[in-house]
């Protein structure tokens, strides 16, 4: 079981995260709930604790200034922030400084689960944190990249951004930024990528490889694939 923290100003949040949420089952286990960052850090650094879940607006040291702490002194405990307040510039932080995920108020058990469950993955050792200011953006550009290449029939900056726990409009700005491509460029390309293996089976027609890719329409399709590679789909199949 690895050690969770909760750190909310709201009685009720902390004691309703911390006694109904069935945490076990996703292995973790509840050491301590607190009202504020002072008494987090503090507790922190005495050791015991293997990830914090916190509000980010709290009094006295804020979930933010947490975070930062916690990133400089290279303590390697891992922040999930909670929050009424869908903000890019919290966003932002919260990447700069290697939060895992980001959880917006009201929760959901679903969301909840989701993110620890990602996390869980990653401190069991699939998926190993780095080391630098860049760690967090990466395990988030590595989660979108993934999410697509799995089913870029149906993916979509919705979906993507369900995946990240972040605002769609947010992750579009970062994944340009970080990658020098548009989201739906990279979408674009790797359905186009796709749908060229597949011409390569002879068992497949064209219009079947336009639904597999994510396609309704076959002639968008083709008009996609050919602005792609320079060449149609059918004579793509014939000559690759």
């Amino acid at each position: 079981m690895y050690r969770l923290l909760i750190v909310d100003d709201e009685e009720d949040i902390r004691n309703g995260l911390a006694r109904f949420f069935p945490w076990n089952e996703i292995g973790f286990e509840v050491v301590g709930s607190l009202e504020n960052g002072a008494q987090a850090l503090e507790r922190v650094q005495d050791g015991g604790v293997d990830v914090v879940l916190c509000d980010i607006r709290m009094p006295v040291v804020s979930g933010i200034d947490l975070a930062r702490a916690i990133f400089d002194a290279k303590l390697n405990v891992p922040i999930v922030f909670l929050s009424a307040y869908r903000d890019f510039a919290y966003a932002r932080k919260a990447i700069q400084y290697g939060v895992r995920g980001y959880i917006v108020k009201p929760t959901s058990y679903d969301d909840i689960r989701s993110v620890f469950c990602a996390l869980k993955r990653e401190m069991d050792g699939s998926a190993p944190p780095g080391d630098g200011p860049d760690s967090g953006t990466d395990t988030v550009l590595a989660a979108i990249k993934g999410y697509v290449e799995r089913d870029c029939a149906r993916a979509s900056l919705k979906g993507a951004a369900r995946v990240a726990h972040l605002n769609p409009q947010y992750l579009s700005r970062l994944f340009k930024e970080r990658t020098g491509e548009h989201f739906h460029d990279f979408l674009s390309r790797t359905r186009m990528e796709r749908a060229a293996r597949l011409l390569q089976d002879v068992g497949y027609l064209t219009y079947e490889v336009s639904e597999l890719v994510g396609y309704s329409n076959p002639k968008n399709f083709s008009r996609t694939f050919k602005k792609h590679f320079g060449v149609s789909p059918r004579d793509y199949k014939h000559h690759p």
